[in-house]
């Protein structure tokens, strides 16, 4: 009988090794036997079958570092990501259009039963409330129109994080349904805040205290561990009827904002008026 939970033998893709998620990922990974090659823009410290460094702002070196991995793969896992401290054109630019074209990239090469993982963020919960506007912009299939787009769009954009993570979702629900008629699966997550190197660029612009009402009701951060084995468990076989899903890795927290329990709007409102800002 095959063991639905292994990764012994499996070839494997990880975008954004160096550290956090990707980096947790990529260490449990190769701890269950899988041959583990990944890219970031520095180099991981987990020992991979390759490493290729690349930087996802680049479009046409992510056509090379497909290129020089090579070979089929069993599955694929984004953990790659900018957060807002950058230009919104680059955050969306890395996070949503890098991303995709990285992932299309690897859809020819991708084994049948294989699938793909990406993730998004518990910020990107109300994506619905603009979906046609999500749906526009990622019906442009290039990365230079994309690009482009986006440069027409900043005021909808905003600083192009959650916009980025909404879009993500968006074009998983999408491209699940064409990719299991090829036997591939494609699944995201829906992170809460989590303790890894990028927090802190996360806090110096939104505030620990404001961001830590999105750990509600745990309390707490989640740990990258925490985070990267529900993305390993939607790669595996044991997930294997599990396609299109946006799964959140909050801890309770989408749980209480579906059911009023937890008014993120009031929350941040009253923080607000209780002067927390970034600096706190």
């Amino acid at each position: 009988m095959t063991d639905v939970w292994s990764y012994k033998d499996k070839r494997v893709v990880i975008a954004g090794c160096f550290s956090g998620m990707g980096e947790a990922c990529a260490r449990e990974l190769v701890r269950l036997g899988a041959e583990v090659h990944g890219v970031d823009i520095k180099k991981s410290p987990v020992d991979l079958a390759t490493f290729t460094q690349l930087d996802l702002r680049d479009i046409p070196a992510i056509e090379q570092a497909v290129a020089s991995i090579g070979g089929a793969v069993d599955a694929v896992f984004n953990c790659a990501g900018l957060p807002q401290t950058f230009p919104a054109t680059d955050v969306v630019g890395v996070n949503f259009v890098a991303i995709r074209y990285w992932t299309e990239q690897w859809i020819p090469r991708i084994r049948d039963g294989g699938a793909i993982v990406t993730v998004a963020s518990n910020s990107a919960m109300n994506y619905q409330a603009r979906l046609a506007l999500l749906k526009e912009f990622i019906a442009i299939d290039t990365p230079d129109g994309a690009l482009a787009w986006i440069a027409d769009h900043l005021a909808d954009v905003g600083d192009g994080y959650g916009f980025s993570k909404e879009a993500l979702l968006v074009w998983t629900q999408m491209r699940s349904v064409d990719l299991i008629q090829r036997g591939i699966r494609i699944n995201a997550t829906l992170p809460s805040p989590t303790a890894t190197p990028m927090m802190k660029d996360f806090e110096s612009l939104t505030g620990k205290r404001i961001l830590d009402l999105f750990a509600l009701p745990s309390g707490r951060q989640s740990t990258a561990e925490e985070q990267a084995w529900p993305l390993i468990f939607l790669n595996s076989a044991a997930a294997g009827f599990i396609s299109g899903a946006c799964l959140p890795v909050d801890c309770a927290f989408t749980g209480g904002v579906n059911t009023g329990l937890i008014d993120v709007g009031k929350l941040v409102a009253a923080a607000r008026a209780n002067g927390d800002h970034p600096s706190k």
